[in-house]
């Protein structure tokens, strides 16, 4: 299937990038409720993944909370109390304070859930959730599925040359050897990925700007985790001046 050719939303500085993303968010998500009742979001972490669920806290809109499916792109396979955990920081940015439904918020396991230290049964417990909410396939056809990403490319917990990048059938797989700490995550593939409608990237800063570069023209998923990620319907990057530098 043609994928659509990717839009580029330059924004002056991140503040700016959350902004713009934060509001076109809100139209997505009010549209999908009108249409459906209902919306999917995938989460990120990161510096811009976390600011714009602030800016979701802080500004007013007609999102309603409680019809909303919340999914993660990848955690990290540590304590629920930890400060890397992804689930946290959202919690503290945004769920805890709108009306969610929490039977609509699922969450990765940490490594002192349900399953223990077994980070296999946690990725395969949230492959199944997945899969419950695919309509026939793995994973669902999420709405927006929200993406920050690293200088060298990596997006969720999918870094370069790694067997989880390149992974083609599950769409979560247990991560035990992540080249940036901490090394144990749970995480979406490409294959989950890009059965998201849209697939939206929040990148800000000058040492980011090869990879966007990479990932807007196509370059090698291998060596650029981002270029093998798009939505079947859209895939945008908000990027600020700096990232746009190789543009």
């Amino acid at each position: 299937m043609t994928t659509p050719e990717p839009e580029v939303v330059v924004t002056a500085d991140s503040t700016e990038l959350v902004a713009t993303a934060g509001r076109r968010l809100v139209d997505v998500i009010v549209a999908a409720q009108s249409a459906r009742g209902s919306a999917s979001i995938v989460l990120t972490g990161g510096s811009n993944g976390i600011a714009i669920l602030e800016w979701l806290r802080d500004n007013p809109h007609d999102v309603d909370w409680g019809e909303v499916d919340v999914y993660f792109g990848d955690d990290r396979f540590v304590p629920h109390d930890d400060d890397e955990r992804n689930h946290g920081q959202a919690a503290r940015a945004l769920l805890d304070h709108v009306a969610v439904d929490p039977a609509r918020v699922f969450v990765m396991e940490p490594s002192d859930g349900r399953f223990g230290d077994d980070i296999d049964a946690a990725a395969a417990d949230y492959a199944r959730i997945l899969a419950e909410h695919g309509d026939g396939a793995d994973s669902p056809a999420f709405d927006v599925h929200l993406l920050g990403m690293g200088g060298e490319g990596h997006i969720n917990s999918l870094f370069p040359h790694t067997d989880a990048r390149a992974e083609q059938a599950a769409a979560v797989v247990p991560v035990t050897d992540s080249p940036k700490p901490p090394p144990r995550r749970i995480t979406l593939t490409l294959p989950a990925v890009n059965r998201a409608a849209q697939v939206w990237f929040l990148v800000a800063g000058e040492d980011k700007a090869d990879a966007v570069a990479a990932g807007v023209t196509g370059g090698d998923p291998v060596e650029w985790p981002c270029a093998g990620a798009h939505g079947s319907t859209a895939t945008v990057w908000f990027v600020d001046r700096g990232a746009a530098g190789a543009l």
